[in-house]
């Protein structure tokens, strides 16, 4: 008898990707001529991404620069959490963070697409913070991946060990 064939969903960020990314932004904020005197800036904050400018209209288009960056280099903007704008002294502050691992209440929320939508015979189980997917067809796995990608999920999904 065939044993269970599996994949795992997680939500995981290259952090590489996303350094290169902040820094060819920083580099475009330094050099656009309409960041010039406006004290536009971005950098690492410990694990924070911060944004700055004189104006809320030039902290949104540093924070567009760095979007455009991350799409880029392939890293999803579901894993990038940005707050509003917000004014400090002079100038306003955009803090940005990037969110790995499923969080509790989306690994459920994924685990009841699988069990309600998905094919029978797929079992879902939730370890940490990724989901363990089984079945006795690899078939039956591709219309789970397929099913997922479809599903409009507020946060970026991976799959990978798949046996």
């Amino acid at each position: 008898m065939a044993a269970d064939s599996s994949f795992d969903i997680v939500s995981k960020v290259n952090r590489q990707e996303v350094d290169n990314a902040l820094n060819q932004a920083a580099k475009e904020v330094a050099q656009r001529y309409d960041f010039k005197g406006t004290g536009a800036s971005i950098a690492w904050s410990g694990q924070d991404i911060v944004m700055s400018a004189n104006s809320e209209d030039r902290v949104k288009a540093v924070l567009d620069v760095l979007e455009t960056k991350l799409v880029r280099r392939g890293v999803s903007l579901k894993s990038l959490d940005a707050s509003e704008p917000r004014q400090s002294g002079k100038e306003y502050r955009i803090v940005g963070q990037i969110k790995e691992g499923l969080a509790q209440d989306a690994a459920k929320k994924i685990a009841k697409i699988i069990r309600d939508r998905g094919p029978k015979g797929v079992k879902a189980s939730i370890a940490g913070d990724e989901i363990r997917v089984t079945s006795k067809s690899r078939d039956q796995l591709q219309d789970v991946i397929a099913l997922l990608r479809d599903e409009e999920l507020d946060v970026a999904l991976q799959f990978t060990n798949y046996r």
